[in-house]
């Protein structure tokens, strides 16, 4: 066997590759290849389809959240590999050979997954309201080597306003010291820094080359650490990110014609009541599912959100099945957004009665992808100064809410889960090795060359 180390840099496309990834461009003395994506064209989706090799419909990852049907709730960022369905590539390495071993670093539905190594975000959640940054990792004991190493795994610069190279550059050294000191055969590594910009600067902005650079060498660490032990390199890409110009309110426009129902709570705010709604949608960034209670409403929802501005198309059992979503888990209906338009999750009609959770970074609360959670509201006097005063009550015991965010969707200027428009826009695979050298290769043919260049 070849041991091979798998690089997922989130957002790198061929038109960002250029002069400022010249580690990651050496990559490609095997070949380089135009990489097929999934629908929706996000995190956790993309990832499934890369380690089984099935489409959405049959993995069953539909989104990076969906509605949980049985719970009445909708839910984001589960970890649990249970949910997903399918041979896992470290699974159908290790039918062939014993000897196969996997550490899976950072990428999605990691708790559980039988990998001999892994590591993915678990901050504490104490009963005083604190999140405390941290990790889960099995073996647990991988958990304290790493933190005794490279100090406590940076949370808030992970995801967030203060998101940054921080958060990957730990990563890096996480991977390169698991590499250097388990030796796996497979080894899975998620580079997310070039995300956090791409969606807060727009693609075309002049600073992103900058952002290009600083995740190059971080994967440069990585790729001398594989180079150390005989490794082949792969890297690739989930999507390609493509300017916005603005968010589109579903929720919105489906509680106005009266299919939505919210909870007021403590008459201060209100909660979207997904048990009690006739329709609501799950927003994750261009694509919203959209639970229809009733069947006899959905042709009215249908119509409703094809005249909505900035809605390009909406999904029935046909068109889900098109675009090899049609599952269980996925909506009734699914609304794709126009190329430059987003969707929130917002679903309030008076921000005076915006839940209190809104203008925090609460990733599991609320009931979509919120990426205005990389914003700092600018209308805040010394934001750094009430962060810092926040966090010095929070560490003494009191309760306090860090409430940061804006509610300005127009703050967002970059976006993704539709199919790219065009192939420079879209995902790229680049590789060392020569084995199953191609021009273009499809997301769920990933398990079958990362196998191939294991087994050559």
């Amino acid at each position: 066997m070849k041991s091979v180390v798998v690089l997922d840099v989130v957002g790198l496309t061929p038109g960002l590759l250029g002069s400022s990834a010249p580690r990651l461009n050496e990559l490609a003395r095997g070949f380089r290849a135009e990489l097929g994506t999934v629908f929706p064209a996000v995190t956790c989706p993309a990832q499934s389809t890369f380690l089984t090799g099935r489409m959405p419909r049959d993995h069953g990852i539909v989104a990076n959240g969906w509605y949980f049907r049985d719970l009445a709730e909708i839910l984001f960022w589960r970890q649990s590999s249970a949910l997903v369905s399918g041979e896992r590539v470290w699974e159908a390495g290790r039918s062939r050979d014993p000897g196969f071993t996997c550490a899976q670093l950072f990428w999605w539905f990691n708790m559980y997954c039988g990998a001999e190594w892994a590591v993915t975000p678990r901050p504490a959640y104490p009963a005083d309201g604190r999140k405390i940054p941290d990790i889960y990792a099995e073996p647990a004991e991988l958990r304290d080597a790493l933190n005794a190493r490279f100090g406590r795994f940076p949370l808030f610069r992970f995801w967030g306003p203060g998101a940054d190279i921080a958060s990957t550059a730990w990563i890096a050294s996480a991977a390169a010291d698991v590499i250097a000191s388990r030796r796996p055969v497979l080894t899975l590594v998620y580079l997310p820094h070039l995300d956090y910009d791409l969606q807060r600067l727009g693609p075309k902005h002049p600073a992103i080359g900058d952002r290009v650079k600083e995740v190059d060498a971080e994967a440069g660490r990585i790729i001398d650490a594989a180079r150390g032990i005989g490794a082949e390199v792969i890297a690739l890409s989930e999507y390609g990110i493509t300017p916005v110009t603005g968010g589109v309110h579903l929720n919105r426009v489906l509680r106005t014609a009266g299919y939505l129902r919210v909870q007021r709570v403590l008459d201060r705010w209100e909660l979207l009541d997904a048990g009690a709604s006739r329709a609501f949608a799950v927003a994750d960034h261009q694509v919203a599912h959209v639970y229809v209670r009733e069947p006899a409403d959905r042709p009215a929802v249908k119509r409703l959100l094809e005249r909505t501005d900035g809605v390009a198309r909406v999904l029935d059992e046909d068109g889900k099945h098109e675009f090899g979503i049609d599952h269980p888990r996925s909506g009734e209906l699914v609304a794709m957004a126009a190329p430059d338009r987003w969707f929130t999750y917002y679903y309030w009609l008076d921000e005076r009665l915006a839940p209190d959770f809104a203008r925090t970074v609460d990733i599991h609360r609320k009931p979509g992808y919120d990426p205005v959670e990389l914003f700092l509201d600018p209308t805040l006097r010394a934001p750094r100064l009430k962060i810092a005063w926040k966090l010095l009550r929070k560490a003494m015991g009191f309760r306090t809410l860090m409430d940061v965010i804006p509610l300005d969707a127009s703050r967002v200027k970059g976006s993704h889960g539709l199919p790219p428009a065009r192939d420079e826009e879209g995902p790229v695979l680049l590789s060392t090795s020569k084995v199953g050298a191609c021009d273009r290769l499809a997301a769920t043919d990933v398990k079958d060359l990362i196998l191939k260049t294991v087994f050559a």
